[in-house]
């Protein structure tokens, strides 16, 4: 059964095949801009891909698909925060490179076969952008930089059906206008930006004098070079479909004279308490931020993949509880299992809603049925193969993070104060560590701790 996916340029679902006499499965997905710790509605799309990867790699079998996944680390994100840390950029990007190799490890997902970045491509970006100068679509402004064309590239707009909008592009467009005042068009957008000075040292030698590139020409430029001019797929957040993946069209097929993606995929947003992440609200969660309040990166995987990737998906920490025991549920599951024996097609059903357009809830329903079956025959070896594809590490579940340093610190004193048998100072620190979250338990010989359901 072949993987199909929804096609968000055609909005139809599609079957996924390669197009290159080779055979390989070409697969861009868009990373991460490495100026911060990415947060779990980053990490939505990147372990949404992480299955879709799994899923193509036991489709096509080893060696037949070539996933990229760039990393951008010169932008006016990095630039800003290098300047205010006052530290070299590539001090910046590199520790928030290796925060989020972490992340990823800690939660599973596979790395990219390339793994590109904007600053190692400067040449790259350059050589397109003087192609489509030399085509007409692409104008050097008066200061230096250069902006592509709207006007000039007629099938502008399919993706995100921004036309049958009316132009109306909202606070895209108009941080598109605040970009410069030398475009010829507001639509317009930037390919190469002349050097300012507070972009201190981050700057390249170009035709059109020093600057530094655009954002979205990096997914173009590093797109060509490591998966050719026409690639198989290309996937994303929602919040990339316009105008980044727009723009990469736009660009691309200018320069190339080809069809650049011929599948777009894109997982919707992840709501937090039923609304859009806030750091005000204390919303914005990192791994980090879960792992310290005692929960497992695969519970936060696991709760991740309960949604379908085209449906908003709302995270919640009591859907990281009820994650944690189902892993629970899987282990102890994972544990009765004989290593062969029983029905060969026991989760073919699993896998072929995950091929029918990723249908991770459907997936995950049709494996707790199996799961609570007592009368299936069932094998290590088909259990663990399903494990796999969904990227869940049991022995990772017992890996759970203990409390931070502070709140064991708190607990250590509550439970001292409460031998010396002073109960008020005891209740006082409990309800500090209510406040902060964790909920302390007496036993006779101890305590323990587990972090409080919101």
């Amino acid at each position: 059964m072949a993987i199909k996916l929804f096609d968000s340029l055609t909005r139809e679902i599609r079957e996924l095949q390669p197009s290159h006499p080779d055979g390989v499965l070409r697969f861009y997905n868009c990373g991460p801009t490495v100026y911060a710790p990415a947060h779990i509605g980053n990490f939505r799309a990147f372990v949404i891909n992480d299955v879709l990867r799994r899923l193509l790699d036991l489709e096509f079998g080893p060696g037949r698909v070539k996933h990229v996944r760039n990393l951008t680390d010169v932008d006016d994100k990095t630039i800003r925060r290098a300047r205010e840390e006052g530290r070299p950029l590539a001090a910046v990007t590199q520790q928030w490179t290796e925060k989020f190799h972490a992340d990823c490890a800690a939660l599973n997902c596979l790395s990219p076969h390339v793994e590109p970045t904007a600053t190692g491509h400067i040449r790259e970006q350059v050589d397109m952008i003087d192609v489509l100068m030399q085509k007409g679509n692409a104008y050097r402004a008066a200061d230096g930089s250069v902006y592509f064309k709207v006007s000039s590239f007629d099938h502008y707009g399919e993706l995100s059906r921004v036309k049958e909008r009316e132009l109306k592009l909202g606070s895209a467009l108009k941080a598109a206008a605040a970009d410069a005042d030398e475009k010829e068009d507001v639509s317009d957008f930037a390919l190469w930006k002349a050097h300012k000075d507070e972009d201190g040292a981050n700057s390249w030698e170009s035709p059109w004098g020093r600057g530094r590139p655009g954002w979205h020409i990096e997914c173009s430029a590093m797109s060509k070079k490591h998966l050719g001019e026409t690639i198989d797929l290309h996937t994303g957040g929602v919040d990339l479909l316009f105008p980044h993946h727009e723009n990469e069209i736009a660009q691309s097929q200018c320069c190339n004279g080809v069809t650049f993606s011929r599948h777009w995929f894109h997982n919707e947003h992840l709501l937090v308490d039923g609304k859009k992440m806030s750091k005000s609200e204390g919303t914005l969660y990192t791994l980090d931020d879960l792992t310290a309040k005692g929960f497992s990166p695969m519970a936060v995987r696991y709760t991740l993949l309960m949604g379908h990737p085209r449906k908003q998906l709302n995270f919640t920490l009591d859907s990281l509880h009820a994650a944690e025991k189902a892993l629970a549920t899987l282990r102890a599951f994972r544990a009765t299992l004989p290593a062969t024996g029983g029905d060969p097609d026991v989760f073919a059903h699993e896998f072929a809603v995950l091929r029918d357009d990723l249908n991770l809830p459907e997936a995950l329903g049709a494996l707790f049925k199996v799961v609570n079956d007592k009368g299936l025959k069932v094998n290590a070896t088909a259990f663990d193969r399903v494990m796999s594809v969904l990227g869940l590490d049991l022995q990772a579940v017992a890996r759970k993070a203990a409390a931070p340093a502070a709140i064991t610190a708190l607990a250590d004193k509550r439970w001292a104060v409460k031998q010396a048998k002073d109960f008020a100072a005891a209740d006082a620190l409990r309800k500090e560590l209510a406040a902060a979250g964790w909920s302390m338990l007496d036993r006779k010989d101890g305590y323990s701790l587990e972090p409080l359901k919101k």
